[in-house]
Parts: C-alpha cells; sequence; structure tokens
C-alpha cells in the first residue's frame, strides 16, 4: 500500500507526534510518498536515512497511491482535496488543529486507525463536491470545493446585494455582508456559524446562507444539489471576494458565476468505529453536560 503525507504546518510541540506517525506507518510495512514541503521542514527536526519519494501537487502526486494521509486541521484537509481532485485517491485526516470535522481521527485514536486500514476496516464515504462556472479564469484550474463558495464584501465595504437564481429563475436578493452556498461536508463550517442547519453528508443538496443580512426574515435555506445556482451582484465598491473553501480570488461584479454540484466526488476514510453522528456529538458536545 502506497501513503501520500502531506501537511502544511506544524509545531516543534508536534515533532515526537509526527515521528510517532511515521514509525507506525513503517512497522506495517507501508511504502510513503511525502509532500515536498512537509518533508523538507522535518527533516531540519527529524532526520532522514536517506530521501523519500516526492510530490509537490496533483501532477506528480503518483497514480497508484492508495490514500493520502491529512496531518492537520481541516483546512489542511481541504489543501487536500484540491491535491486528489478526480484521481480517487481516498482523504483520511489526522487532527493537528483544534475541532476538526474532517480530520476526525484524533491523536489518541491514531495507531487504532493505522491498524483499521492494514486490516482493510475502514469506510469509504463519498462526499458531494461543488463546481464553479465563472465568465473568467478562476482558481488555477482546480474550480471545485468541498465544503463552500462564498461571495463576499471587500474589507470594510459596505454590504452588498447578491441577486440568486435557481436553474435561472430568480429565487432572492440578498442584502448582506456575504453569501455562502454549503454542501453537506460544508453545513458544520461556515455555514453552521453564520446559522445555518446541520445536514448529513449522504443529502443530496445545497445550503443557501446569507452572512450578516439586513432583512432579519432571510433565513437560510436547503435546495437541491441538482439545480444551478447563479448570482449577480451589486455594491458601492467595484471589486468583491469569491472563495472556494479556504481559496480567494478577487472579482469585478462584471463577472458571471454559477456554481452546481461536480461530476465527480472525493472519498473520505472513516474507521469502522468513526461516524457522522459520533463526530457531531463529540465535536458539537450534543447530549453532553457541561455544567460540572
Amino acid at each position: 500500500m502506497l501513503i501520500a503525507i502531506y501537511n502544511r504546518t506544524f509545531d516543534e510541540q508536534d515533532i515526537p507526534f509526527l515521528k510517532g506517525i511515521l514509525q507506525l506507518l513503517e512497522q506495517h510495512k507501508l511504502q510513503l510518498v511525502f509532500y515536498k514541503e512537509f518533508y523538507e521542514r522535518l527533516s531540519v527536526h527529524l532526520p532522514f536515512a536517506q530521501v523519500p519519494r516526492l510530490f509537490t501537487g496533483k501532477r506528480d502526486l503518483p497514480p497508484n497511491t492508495d490514500m493520502l494521509f491529512s496531518l492537520g486541521g481541516d483546512g489542511t484537509m481541504l489543501d487536500a482535496v484540491c491535491f486528489v481532485g478526480n484521481t480517487n485517491i481516498p482523504l483520511i485526516g489526522v487532527n493537528l488543529g483544534r475541532l476538526g470535522f474532517l480530520a476526525a481521527i484524533p491523536e489518541e485514536e491514531v495507531e487504532a486507525a493505522i491498524l483499521s486500514l492494514v486490516r482493510g476496516s475502514y469506510t469509504l464515504e463519498k462526499r458531494t463536491l461543488l463546481h464553479l462556472d465563472s465568465s473568467v479564469p478562476l482558481f488555477d484550474n482546480s474550480p471545485f470545493a468541498l465544503n463552500e463558495f462564498t461571495i463576499h464584501r471587500q474589507d470594510t465595504s459596505s454590504m452588498i446585494k447578491i441577486h440568486t437564481y435557481l436553474n435561472g429563475e430568480f429565487l432572492n436578493t440578498y442584502w448582506a455582508d456575504g453569501l455562502i452556498v454549503a454542501t453537506p461536508t460544508g453545513s458544520t463550517g461556515y455555514s453552521l456559524s453564520c446559522g445555518g442547519p446541520v445536514v448529513f453528508p449522504q443529502a443530496s443538496s445545497f445550503v443557501i446562507t446569507p452572512v450578516a443580512p439586513h432583512n432579519l426574515n432571510t433565513r437560510p435555506i436547503v435546495v437541491p444539489d441538482d439545480n444551478v445556482i447563479s448570482f449577480e451582484i451589486e455594491g458601492r465598491t467595484e471589486h468583491f471576494l469569491c472563495t472556494l473553501d479556504a481559496r480567494t480570488e478577487m472579482i469585478k461584479s462584471s463577472v458571471q458565476l454559477a456554481v452546481k454540484r461536480e461530476s465527480f466526488t472525493v472519498s473520505l476514510v472513516r474507521p469502522d468505529e468513526h461516524n457522522f453522528l459520533k463526530t457531531i456529538r463529540q465535536k458539537l458536545y450534543w447530549g453532553i453536560d457541561k455544567r460540572n
């Protein structure tokens, strides 16, 4: 089994843990290929006997890679999605960050998770992506997102008007700081913090959530993901921000934007003892009395 290892940042306090993960993987005789920048940073603190196999992105990620290990938080996992794209390489996230909805394997469960991989006792969860169509090239040939697409006002400019359409039919004009279109996976991210609902990953839907809407009667809405959602933007400034997950582009109001369900999916690896209900109970403290 060939395992790709990706990490974008770590603290010195993480080094013993990272060393332990690599030792566990090697003990099970798994072949490893490292993200080049991660290897260069790690090798300063943890000398390697020889230079391992390296990759720099999607283009040189070995096509026979069986799985990509994301070591970090949810942001690291979102980076990893751009690496695997439509290759069908599954992703597994080990949480070195804070909340960790996507990078759901905590440090204390890594050894058990690796054993599950070796034994084949895991599930592949297919996650819907959204795709951005635009009248100008954006996002370096990776116009897709696992969590969300957003339109947002620039810096401290005044609120904007976002005319929104479903399959060409007018839905609403949002007077707000911005607008989020979230996938079911992204429903526990930015959309949730703006009052959006939690949606099960298997649901065939998108969530449209306004950011700080001026009209208090405007609420998030769940729509089928076979809709094409298009936008027209107005504001007092010429430029606005457009994001796919953690990636940002500045656009003019003349740019035409529309989002739809991507033609491919991404697979997330879940050891058999992990599932969505367990994750939201742990991360959102549902059913836990924290008063003591």
